[in-house]
């Protein structure tokens, strides 16, 4: 997703005495204190009015991510989170009043300001997929996922994705990580770029079973956008979305291989019991805890740090957010002061999200 993103990340005022939600509406009107700088942004105080739609979201949704927050909190909230737990039974009005109590918004911006009011960030969106697998490779099942070879640490960078299929010593070294096959290769690029996924994995014995396949690290490789590799070699104008990228490769069957072998990153994967209570959150982030859908991004941590509440505001081609989410999870290429990945979901319905 792509299109204007304003950031507005709260912090704690240094008052530390536990707060009620008080009854009626609250004036924003307090003092607001000077700008805050940090190692890829510059945070500058603004009133609650200046959040858009901030009176209407529905902050409930929201507010069970911040209590996973809770779970492993930094220093500068872990101090409200009995309040936050305190609250989750609360209506949206009283959860608002208590934000704008305790808590002071300011406009994300990047070191040097922003360009002109309204300056544009860059907002994209990952999920969870959810495919079938095979244990073992088989016919129609060819297109493997790895766990960490166990060479991974003696070589910095790793092999590319190329070089793993072509070069016999990297062959070698993967011998014997398989996790699971795919049935296309596309499909396990995507599970790939997303980070993690579900799978049904058929077992030898014909068993089924679904697990998750979580993150456990990469080849150190850079991150290319294989969607504008397509883009440059001028077959995909337009709809960057994965049902468009699919389209496009179906129409030019001959850049497949190309196309896969443009993005040097690989990810290996470790696999999860995914129990019917594991099923019903994503994946944890790099803050440790399980992301929740349309309520977690992912940031740029020198940014805006893991666990901070941020009132996202976006329009784009897509779709337009007004609404409170958490700070909870980074990626290779989440980099900016201005700059989030939306967490959507999981489950075919998301495999139409935009292609990074």
């Amino acid at each position: 997703m792509r299109g204007q993103a304003a950031a507005q990340a709260p912090a704690p005022p240094p008052s530390t005495e536990p707060a009620l939600p008080p009854p009626g509406p609250v004036a924003d009107s307090a003092p607001i204190g000077p700008a805050i700088e940090r190692a890829r942004s510059r945070w500058v105080p603004v009133r609650w009015s200046d959040l858009p739609g901030f009176d209407q979201d529905n902050t409930t949704d929201a507010w069970n991510a911040w209590i996973k927050s809770c779970e492993r909190p930094g220093p500068t909230f872990g101090r409200l989170c009995s309040e936050v737990r305190r609250l989750s039974l609360a209506s949206t009005e009283d959860q608002r009043n208590w934000m704008k109590t305790r808590l002071q918004p300011y406009r994300v911006e990047p070191l040097g300001g922003m360009a002109a009011p309204g300056a544009e960030g860059l907002l994209t969106s990952y999920f969870e997929p959810f495919y079938e697998a095979s244990r073992s490779a088989r016919p129609g099942f060819g297109a493997p996922l790895y766990r960490p070879p166990a060479t991974l640490a003696q070589r910095k960078p790793w092999y590319t994705r190329q070089e793993m299929e072509t070069l016999p010593e990297a062959r070698a070294q993967l011998a014997g990580s398989e996790i699971a096959w795919l049935a296309d290769p596309v499909e396990a690029l995507i599970l790939q770029i997303q980070g993690s996924g579900r799978v049904r994995v058929t077992e030898a014995d014909g068993s089924q079973r679904l697990v998750r396949l979580a993150f456990a690290a990469t080849n150190e490789q850079p991150y290319r956008s294989p969607g504008k590799w397509l883009i440059d070699q001028g077959l995909l104008r337009g709809d960057v979305t994965w049902p468009g990228i699919r389209n496009t490769l179906a129409a030019n069957p001959q850049v497949l291989q190309g196309f896969l072998w443009s993005n040097p990153r690989m990810v290996f994967f470790r696999e999860e019991a995914l129990s019917p209570l594991d099923a019903q959150f994503g994946p944890r982030g790099a803050q440790g805890v399980a992301l929740t859908p349309g309520r977690s991004i992912a940031v740029d941590p020198q940014s805006i740090p893991y666990g901070t509440p941020v009132w996202l505001a976006s329009q784009g081609p897509v779709a337009n957010l007004q609404r409170l989410v958490l700070a909870q999870d980074t990626g290779s290429a989440i980099v900016g002061a201005v700059r989030a990945d939306y967490f959507a979901g999981w489950g075919p319905r998301r495999v139409s999200s935009p292609a990074a």
